[in-house]
């Protein structure tokens, strides 16, 4: 009996432990089936499959005629798998020949040495590498049968192959890929595409099996972008720029060329700029200069954080100014078309006006004098038009600073646009009146008053500006098209014609002298505003100067805005801003294909090519130059010309020496001399003195005022005698208007 009861006994505590497993088990059975099964599965996949992510391309950026901006091309990864590695001998081998190629220092190569030994299987050890580098690692891996240690996987790296060209407008990536300012970031979403993928089978070990259990789904590139702006007419404006900023050591200079028809942007700068392919790095020597003269790092590396980011913002857009005495063409605009002024009313300027209890003074202290209306835009006389504005009233005054667009942003296609700081029509008294009347209390964008002359320009329509003409897909298909869009006329034509042919005189007779380009009949005003509370105490006041132009004025096809920042001289917008106008318009005109229409006394200075007169007998080549009205001087005793200087097909003006060898004699030379700051006059004779041609381009020649102030080479140069030495010459009675 007791037997049997310990046997039972037993056998119910086998039962119980028995139904314990099993209860336990089917409950584990149960949480990891249907309470973790989902997590387990995709666990068990993973480590099943091997899923390689294909970078997709990032969309083209071209210029109108197509030429590329910015463009991605496949690069590499460069990986390891530390656990692959079999021994010291193996990770030496990798670790020598990784520092050969990248050159690392011994910090470097210590970093990477202490990857190798990392306890998972993959670790990046280069990103973005080049195709040249990768097929050295593909070599290096196949000769030493590193081939599970070492891997690459596809990428795409941006590059802009104009450097800093543009790059306010184009903008670049961050390391993801991401667009991080200018057309790279407010297009980020249509140039970004979509990353493809290929999905391989691993088995136990992580090895790869057979392409039969490998699935890709293709990446899809972004969307291409054409923009408006035309490289050769950028070039020309970020040229002279560049030039007068760094001559000036000025704070910056900015610029817009726009087709004032379309509201297309040809050409678009803010200064100093940077290297798309290199944006932190610092470009405008004097902001390097700065930041290394601080001596406390932390300090310097806040300041040259902040000069940096400073480059990245495009002025003409995420800024703004006081236009200054430029805003007068819109003034004469509204007061003509409410027609409380015409062309014959007169104003005699003392040199200030009384308004209220302020005294409002005009740049020309002792006064201008009796003046009509276009006589009044010449000189840029301040009472003159605060009378205009006080006749015109703060209604109409405020009716047409909205309708020119200077209350709202101008949506251009690019980020971070400013908003204006203006007055609304109930803040106006008579003296915020006045002071706007000649361009002071408000603050624009560039952009906005580029758009406002472009309605002068095309006969008073306010258009968009826009920066990118089509996107087209991957495929070449266009997916969007920008049309011009009118938002409203604002002046009739008549007056728009009216206020064009009073830019027109602004640059034949007033203060945009330098704005004048042989051919075409440009139009224009300058400006001058003071940047109240930035100058210290003690300090001068600080000014931005400013020349807004239009060509050519009988027929526009472009209106621009030409702005300096604080240049170390006091010279006004007619001295700085508008020889950088009239290089620009010329050049732009060229690439627009309108033909130049010269006067009589344009085309008596005209220059000429010069005639091919090598192969030709002594005699037949004097006949020659004596049709082109060219003098010469004849070198040697033979019968035969055998060189010629200037060649063939070299401008010069007429009635140049062409220098004429007859035998096989060394060229004869001569040193370039200084021209800057001779009247044209004393330019030619120096020119003549030295065996040399000069070229003379610029405004009003025959004045006295009117001096070099830059020539095509260097002085000091040894050049061949007959050379042909363009001057540029600049009227300096430019004042601060």
């Amino acid at each position: 009996m007791n037997t049997s009861k310990r046997m039972l006994k037993r056998v119910l505590i086998l039962a119980v432990v028995i139904i314990f497993l099993l209860t336990t088990s089917a409950a584990r059975v149960f949480y990891l089936q249907i309470i973790r099964g989902e997590e387990l599965t995709l666990k068990a996949e993973t480590q099943q499959l091997k899923d390689t992510e294909i970078t997709a391309m990032r969309g083209t950026i071209y210029d109108d005629e197509g030429n590329v901006f910015a463009q991605s091309a496949t690069v590499w990864n460069i990986y390891i798998d530390p656990l692959k590695i079999s021994d010291d001998k193996e990770r030496n081998l990798i670790v020598d020949k990784f520092t050969e190629l990248f050159e690392y220092d011994d910090e470097e190569k210590q970093e990477l040495y202490d990857k190798t030994l990392a306890q998972n299987d993959y670790e990046i050890v280069e990103k973005k590498v080049e195709n040249d580098i990768k097929e050295q690692i593909s070599e290096f891996v196949s000769k030493n049968s590193l081939g599970d240690c070492i891997g690459t996987e596809q990428t795409t790296k941006r590059y802009y192959p104009y450097g800093s060209l543009a790059s306010s407008v184009i903008g670049f990536i961050g390391a993801d890929d991401q667009g991080l300012a200018g057309i790279e970031s407010y297009y980020d979403e249509e140039l970004t595409g979509t990353n493809g993928r290929v999905i391989t089978a691993q088995d136990a070990v992580s090895n790869d099996i057979a392409n039969d259990y490998e699935t890709t789904v293709e990446a899809s590139d972004g969307d291409s972008i054409y923009l408006t702006i035309n490289q050769t007419i950028q070039y020309y404006l970020e040229k002279g720029l560049r030039e007068t900023m760094e001559e000036y050591q000025a704070k910056g200079a900015y610029g817009i060329v726009m087709n004032c028809n379309t509201g297309a942007v040809l050409a678009m700068a803010s200064l100093p700029d940077y290297d798309c392919n290199e944006p932190y790095t610092l470009t405008y020597s004097k902001n390097i200069e700065e930041v290394e003269s601080i001596e406390n790092e932390t300090e310097q590396e806040e300041a040259e954080s902040e000069a940096v980011q400073n480059q990245w913002r495009n002025f003409t857009v995420s800024d703004t100014y006081v236009p200054g005495s430029v805003f007068k063409v819109f003034m004469a605009s509204a007061a003509l078309e409410e027609n409380v002024v015409t062309l014959d009313t007169t104003y005699t300027c003392t040199g200030s006006i009384q308004v209220d209890e302020y005294t409002m003074n005009c740049h020309n202290h002792s006064g201008h004098g009796t003046q009509m209306l276009t006589q009044g835009l010449e000189n840029s006389c301040n009472p003159f038009f605060i009378t205009i504005g006080q006749k015109l009233g703060v209604h109409n005054y405020y009716k047409y600073f909205d309708a020119f667009g200077f209350t709202k942003l101008t949506e251009i296609d690019l980020p971070s646009e400013a908003s204006p700081q203006n007055y609304t029509e109930e803040q106006y008294g008579i003296v915020e009146l006045s002071s706007a009347s000649f361009g002071q209390t408000n603050s624009l964008t560039p952009i906005q008053v580029c758009t406002g002359l472009c309605a002068i320009a095309n006969g008073g329509n306010l258009v968009q500006p826009y920066l990118v003409s089509n996107i087209v897909d991957s495929d070449g298909n266009t997916v969007e098209k920008t049309q011009t869009t009118v938002k409203r006329q604002i002046i009739s034509s008549e007056t728009a014609a009216t206020v064009r042919e009073m830019m027109k005189s602004v640059v034949d007779n007033g203060t945009g002298k330098n704005g004048y380009v042989a051919g075409y009949s440009v139009g224009g005003k300058t400006g001058t505003s003071t940047k109240l509370g930035e100058s210290a105490e003690g300090e001068d006041d600080k000014y931005i100067v400013s020349f807004a132009g239009i060509a050519p004025s009988d027929n526009p096809e472009i209106a621009l805005l030409i702005i300096i920042d604080e240049p170390n001289e006091d010279l006004g917008g007619g001295a700085l801003c508008a020889p950088i106008a009239a290089d620009v318009i010329e050049e732009t005109m060229s690439v627009l294909g309108v033909e130049p229409t010269y006067d009589d006394e344009e085309l008596e200075n005209l220059s000429e090519y010069t005639p091919n007169i090598v192969d030709k007998s002594l005699t037949e080549a004097k006949s020659t130059l004596d049709k082109y009205s060219l003098d010469y001087v004849v070198i040697d005793n033979g019968d035969t010309v055998l060189r010629q200087s200037p060649t063939a097909a070299t401008t010069i003006p007429s009635g140049g020496t062409v220098y004429i060898y007859t035998e096989e004699t060394d060229k004869q030379t001569t040193t370039v001399p200084d021209f800057t700051g001779l009247t044209v006059s004393e330019a030619k004779d120096l020119a003549q003195t030295n065996s040399l041609n000069i070229e003379i381009s610029g405004n009003d020649l025959s004045s006295g005022t009117v001096v070099t102030y830059k020539q095509s080479e260097e002085k000091e140069t040894t050049v061949e005698k007959g050379t042909v030495i363009t001057a540029l010459f600049k009227n300096t009675e430019s004042v601060l208007d």
